[in-house]
């Protein structure tokens, strides 16, 4: 008995190395050889070849892509990071070129989509320029406005004065209405305050700092989530979908707005010319950045299919979830609701 104690208590404090070597066999304890099994048990020694499968998906489960590179987890949000803080400034410029404009009817079908009314506060996530954010002012006030002219007209009696009022009151203009910008990069903000600055948009507008797979916002929040051209760009989409479900109010309705699969064989291949043939050109000429618009590039073939990323937001718990292709599946709006 003392014997078998003994044995016991070394095999407990033995390095991982001596333990390694000891196994239950149907008498007892003994020394294992090499590819040995375990009654009921699947050899999992590192040197054994399921170790070595363990050890190469705990691997995997660590790496990610950046465009067609493969990095750490770590690595991209620094590489994604510095891409969008050297491509800021001429941010909207190159979108302009490389979409000859086509992107701001897709961002305005997005708001249409969106048919927001006033009092909706919408969460902009990865809208550091402000696109979204200035159209959804822009139609809550067109909003706003119809309605005030037809109230207006219905009231005969009111005086110039009160009249005047009610068109001068800014913050009246948006019916409450209001959009937080969040976005994690410091050069992407600045350059929407900037804008917005400019443009005269001043009320229903705020700026943050986040990320979008932590928010820094509370649950149950806000009536419309919007991310236009920025969740590929994110390095776990799970995480990030499971706090846009986190943060909107039951009922509420998310909205994403993505380049994503050409279903055109034809329209695809001149897709796939222009893309990796001009746009990284275009890059160097007008923004001095190669490399950032290669990775844009690289990074929308990285991004799964519009069926693919339709289940990916089912298992962040939306439902009704749709989705939309524009211009032959080179982009798509997602559409799903917190019930």
């Amino acid at each position: 008995m003392r014997r078998t104690v003994r044995l016991l208590s070394h095999v407990n404090m033995a390095a991982p190395r001596a333990l390694a070597r000891w196994g239950f066999c149907d008498r007892g304890w003994s020394r294992l050889m090499p590819g040995c099994r375990l009654p009921g048990f699947r050899s999992c020694w590192p040197g054994c070849p399921l170790g070595a499968r363990l050890l190469s998906q705990e691997k995997r489960a660590t790496e990610t892509h950046f465009g067609f590179e493969t990095v750490s987890e770590e690595e991209k949000g620094g590489k994604v990071y510095q891409v969008f803080e050297s491509v800021a400034k001429k941010y909207d410029v190159m979108n302009d070129m490389m979409s000859l404009g086509i992107h701001r009817i897709w961002k305005d079908l997005l708001l249409w989509k969106m048919r927001p009314f006033p009092g909706t506060q919408l969460l902009d996530v990865a809208g550091g320029t402000g696109d979204i954010a200035f159209r959804f002012l822009n139609y809550v006030q067109a909003q706003y406005r119809g309605k005030q002219k037809r109230q207006l007209r219905a009231q005969q009696n009111l005086s110039w004065e009160e009249i005047a009022q009610k068109y001068q009151n800014e913050e009246d203009s948006l019916g409450g209405s209001h959009v937080m910008v969040c976005d994690i990069n410091k050069e992407m903000l600045k350059i929407g305050k900037q804008k917005a600055s400019a443009q005269g948009y001043k009320a229903g507008l705020a700026w943050v700092l986040g990320d979008a797979e932590e928010l820094p916002f509370d649950e149950d929040k806000f009536d419309v989530y919007t991310i236009a051209f920025g969740i590929r760009n994110v390095t776990h989409i799970d995480r990030a979908l499971q706090e846009a479900h986190r943060v909107l109010k039951p009922g509420g309705r998310f909205l994403c707005l993505e380049f994503s699969q050409v279903n055109n064989p034809l329209v695809s291949r001149l897709y796939d010319l222009y893309s990796f043939q001009v746009i990284p050109v275009l890059g160097e000429i007008i923004a001095g950045d190669w490399k950032s618009y290669q990775y844009l590039v690289e990074s929308i073939r990285q991004f799964p299919p519009q069926e693919e990323f339709k289940e990916m937001i089912e298992d962040a718990g939306f439902q009704k979830v749709t989705y939309e292709s524009l211009t032959s599946g080179i982009v798509a709006i997602h559409s799903g609701f917190k019930l």
